[in-house]
């Protein structure tokens, strides 16, 4: 198993689903709810968020060539956006392609299920988690990669559900400072991870660059 490419894309994916940073969001649009009502929030999220990230990482490159996209142009747009958000996170703000805009903020409430939308879409599984999956399924070779891949999400995925379930916990020991500081801690390791998808990419661009 290729024990590095898990690491990194636990890593990646901890980075930009920080659920630090999910947890608040998720006892603010469930607060108003009843304890039955929270919980089917909480499975309808993990749901939407496992069912999209698996989408993701199997057919993900079927998506590409359906459009016509090749890798390094995807890589390239990916790591773009996951620059950009971890720039916002550096910067203390969301970005608004996983917190929404504020006008899309203003209607989160009265959704039918704020598990599906806007928790599961696009606040934990948004578009730069997509393309972080699309782009590190790319670099899963072999059956050592593809073991080392799975493993990665299959693990970042039992640890989100858990620390989700335990969001009423979690969230009454955070603190405004702990928040802070942990969301810059992971922008500066998403802004790492998003400058090596680019000069990968550029690099598969322009090979001539290599020399």
């Amino acid at each position: 198993m290729d024990v590095t490419l898990t690491a990194k894309l636990f890593a990646a994916l901890f980075a930009i689903m920080n659920p630090l940073s999910t947890i608040p969001v998720f006892l603010a649009l469930t607060a108003d709810l009843t304890p039955p009502q929270r919980r089917s929030a909480l499975i309808a999220m993990i749901v939407t968020v496992t069912a999209g990230a698996l989408v993701c990482a199997l057919a993900g490159q079927a998506a590409l060539s359906l459009f016509g996209i090749d890798v390094p142009h995807f890589r390239l747009a990916g790591g773009l956006i996951v620059l950009m958000i971890a720039l916002s996170m550096l910067s203390g703000d969301d970005h608004s392609s996983h917190q929404g805009t504020e006008a899309e903020q203003q209607h989160f409430e009265t959704v039918a299920n704020v598990g599906v939308y806007p928790l599961g879409l696009p606040i934990a599984l948004g578009p730069g988690t997509m393309a972080t999956l699309i782009v590190f399924a790319q670099e899963a070779h072999g059956t050592a990669g593809v073991t080392g891949y799975y493993a990665g999400l299959i693990g970042y995925l039992v640890f989100f559900a858990a620390a989700m379930a335990l969001a009423p916990v979690i969230g009454s020991k955070l603190s405004p400072t702990a928040l802070s500081v942990s969301k810059r801690l992971m922008g500066i390791i998403l802004a790492a991870i998003a400058m090596e998808m680019i000069t990968g990419a550029l690099g598969s661009v322009f090979p001539g660059w290599r020399h």
